[in-house]
């Protein structure tokens, strides 16, 4: 039930309305607060790991959602006071117009100085004019009170958003506890520290560590029974909230190019599994940061290079999304995110994972294995 009602959190929040930026901005401030339910509700979750990893997802999904709607709401609002501005002189006028029709009464205004048919043909001038005085005197009322509503709705952000941000990191902490917590995760094999340590200081390249992990033997190897990552093969999610950088064999600034996929995430973003997988390496590893190196059938890899933190052990079994660790970074205060809205941007600097796929010793595209777009 809690998982069912935490999936449909997520759902609305990428759902969100594009035609009214008010509107779009309070339902991810919704969002957030449904998050914060779910975030204290999972503390009597049977399984806290799951329950933690859907609520870090949904506090993720509400923030990003917050700072689209309030740089919309930003856009909208400098382009109505654009508007109106340039029409002042207009909406002065009408505002005169419909000052004079309202002062006294109706039948001395009606009268006309040139007798009955005069008063005749301005009564029906007046008749034509009006509804189209009353509309744009209605339109500039709507203008003015959206203003007003994307202002307000502006001004009050502040706490909401330090109130996501916040809960947002509590409910990474509490995601790393329990994963620390848990108790006989299944396994397949336990780790050698002394092979690793080996194979470490014998490595000079990400290329020479995953192959020569594929040569690795392992003691111990129990039949753990994982699905066919075969069958998603081109339809997998990718495992972190993000956008696409650079592609396979793209060129960087400094014109280096890699077989695999650079990715910009937020400060702190969840990275997952994609796939049920054994974890094969997880620390450090060259100039890579933190690296997790998983296997979802034998000889098949997925590397992830770039993360702050990871998760689990070196032989531990993984479901599909299952949490394998934390991007880099610290989120934006909310003063910074609300300047970054008034600008437009709403961008923070971004970190990068670096994700690799190997199949056998060779590199292949991880746009073969991944649903990517333009956007990520």
């Amino acid at each position: 039930m809690f998982a069912t009602w935490l999936t449909l959190c997520v759902t609305a929040t990428s759902a969100l309305p594009d035609t009214d930026p008010a509107a779009a901005a309070r339902a991810a401030a919704d969002q957030l607060e449904a998050a914060s339910v779910a975030l204290a509700q999972s503390k009597s979750s049977r399984d806290q790991v799951k329950s933690l990893t859907g609520v870090v997802h949904a506090y993720e999904s509400g923030l990003t959602a917050l700072r689209a709607g309030l740089r919309r709401a930003s856009i909208r609002e400098a382009q109505l006071s654009k508007q109106l501005k340039a029409q002042e002189a207009d909406i002065s006028k009408l505002l005169g117009v419909l000052q004079r029709m309202s002062t006294g009464p109706a039948e001395v205004i009606m009268v006309h100085p040139g007798g009955p048919m005069g008063t005749a043909r301005s009564g029906m001038i007046l008749a034509d004019v009006t509804p189209a005085l009353e509309a744009k005197a209605a339109q500039v009322r709507r203008d003015l009170e959206e203003v007003s509503i994307l202002r307000s709705l502006q001004e009050g952000a502040a706490q909401t958003l330090q109130d996501g941000l916040a809960g947002a990191q509590n409910a990474r902490t509490a995601l790393s506890k329990a994963i620390a917590d848990r108790v006989d995760p299944p396994r397949r094999f336990t780790e050698d520290p002394v092979q690793t340590a080996l194979l470490i200081a014998s490595t000079e390249t990400l290329e020479g560590f995953a192959s020569a992990l594929v040569d690795l033997q392992v003691e111990g190897l129990e039949d753990v029974s994982l699905p066919d990552v075969m069958d998603s093969k081109g339809d997998l999610p990718l495992p972190v909230e993000s956008t696409v950088l650079r592609r396979a064999g793209e060129a960087d600034a400094a014109g280096i190019r890699r077989p695999g996929l650079v990715l910009a995430t937020r400060p702190s973003a969840l990275v997952v599994s994609p796939s049920a997988a054994t974890i094969r390496y997880r620390g450090p590893l060259l100039d890579f940061g933190n690296v997790m190196i998983l296997e979802p059938q034998p000889g098949l890899l997925f590397i992830f290079a770039g993360l702050a933190q990871v998760y689990g052990n070196v032989g531990e079994v993984l479901s599909e999304g299952a949490p394998i660790g934390l991007m880099g970074g610290n989120g934006l205060e909310s003063g910074a995110i609300l300047s970054q809205s008034g600008e437009g941007s709403g961008n923070a600097r971004p970190e990068t994972l670096y994700i690799e796929i190997r199949e056998g010793k060779t590199p292949v595209d991880p746009a073969t294995w991944f649903r990517t777009n333009e956007d990520g």
